[in-house]
C-alpha cells in the first residue's frame, strides 16, 4: 500500500513539474519578468491557502504592472535629464517666511498640468527656484507625464545647431514633444536675433500643442522685454508666456552659504538656484 501510495504520489509530481517549467516559459516569452520574479511567492501563498484561484491571478496581474509602472516611471525620469533628484518632501520652506509655500503646495496638485497651463519661477540666485521646478517635474513623471529640464542656453544652443546641419525641425520637434518643458536660468542675458526666433518658434509650438512649460528666472518678467533685439517678438512671445501662466516669486536668503565647505549645519537643505 506504501509502495501504492508512493508511485501515485510520484506521478501526480512529475506532471507538475513540468506545467510549472512551462509556466515559467511562457512568462518570459511573454515578457511578464514581474509575474516571474513573484511566482514562487504567490504560489507559496496559494498553496498555503491566502490566495484562491481568483485571487492568485489577480496579484500576479498587479505584480506585472507594478514592474512595468516602476520601469516606465525610470526611464522617464532618465529621459528628463534632471540636475538633481529634487522632491517637494525635501524643500526646506522653513528657510524663509517669504517663500510662498501655499503656493508651491497648491502647484503639486499639478491642476496646471493638465489644463496645459504653465509656470514662471523667478527670484533671487539660490532660493530653491530650480529645486521647485524639478520637483514638480517629478510629480509629473508620477502621474505618466513625459518631461524634459534643460538650461535656457542649452536649448537655444542646440536649436542653433540645428541650422548648422538642417537638423533644426528634428531638433525643435524634440523640445516641442515633451508634456513638460523646463527652462531652467531663463533670460539670464539678452539674446540674438537668432535666439530670439527660435525662443518664439519652441514657445509658440508648445502652446499650440497645449503642452506646459516651467521657466525659472532670476529676473522679474516686466525685466524680460529688454534682452529681445525686436520688441515685436518680445511682444508677442512673452505676451503669450507671462498672461498665460501662475507667476510665482521666490524670496528669501540663498542657501547656498549654509553648504560652504567647513559649515557643520548639517540640517540645511541642498537647494540650489
Amino acid at each position: 500500500m506504501t509502495g501504492g501510495q508512493a508511485t501515485v504520489y510520484q506521478q501526480k509530481e512529475i506532471p507538475m513539474t513540468v506545467i510549472d517549467t512551462a509556466l515559467r516559459e511562457h512568462l518570459r516569452a511573454l515578457k511578464l519578468s514581474g509575474m516571474l520574479e513573484t511566482l514562487d511567492a504567490r504560489l507559496a501563498q496559494a498553496h498555503a491557502g491566502d490566495l484562491g484561484h481568483l485571487d492568485f491571478l489577480q496579484v500576479l496581474c498587479h505584480d506585472e504592472i507594478t514592474r512595468r509602472d516602476t520601469t516606465s516611471m525610470q526611464r522617464r525620469i532618465r529621459h528628463a535629464r534632471f540636475e538633481q533628484q529634487a522632491t517637494l518632501e525635501e524643500f526646506d520652506f522653513t528657510a524663509s517666511p517669504k517663500l510662498p509655500a501655499a503656493q508651491i503646495r497648491d502647484l503639486a496638485a499639478l491642476r496646471w498640468l493638465h489644463a496645459g497651463e504653465s509656470i514662471v519661477l523667478y527670484g533671487p540666485v539660490g532660493v530653491g527656484k530650480s529645486h521647485v521646478a524639478q520637483a514638480l517635474g517629478h510629480l509629473a513623471i508620477r502621474q505618466g507625464a513625459h518631461v524634459r529640464f534643460t538650461k535656457t542656453s542649452r536649448a537655444l544652443a542646440d536649436l542653433a545647431g540645428g541650422h548648422a546641419d538642417h537638423t533644426w525641425p528634428r531638433r525643435l520637434a524634440e523640445l516641442t514633444r515633451p508634456d513638460l518643458l523646463i527652462l531652467d536660468d531663463f533670460a539670464m542675458r539678452e539674446l540674438t536675433a537668432q535666439q530670439a526666433d527660435d525662443l518664439y518658434e519652441l514657445i509658440s509650438d508648445r502652446a499650440q500643442h497645449g503642452r506646459s512649460l516651467i521657466t525659472t528666472s532670476n529676473r522679474s518678467p516686466v525685466d524680460w522685454y529688454a534682452l529681445f533685439p525686436n520688441p515685436v517678438v518680445a511682444e508677442s512671445l512673452l505676451d503669450r508666456l507671462i498672461n498665460t501662466s501662475h507667476q510665482i516669486v521666490m524670496n528669501g536668503p540663498s542657501y547656498r552659504p549654509n553648504k560652504r565647505p567647513g559649515r557643520t549645519n548639517s540640517t540645511s537643505t541642498p537647494t540650489i538656484k
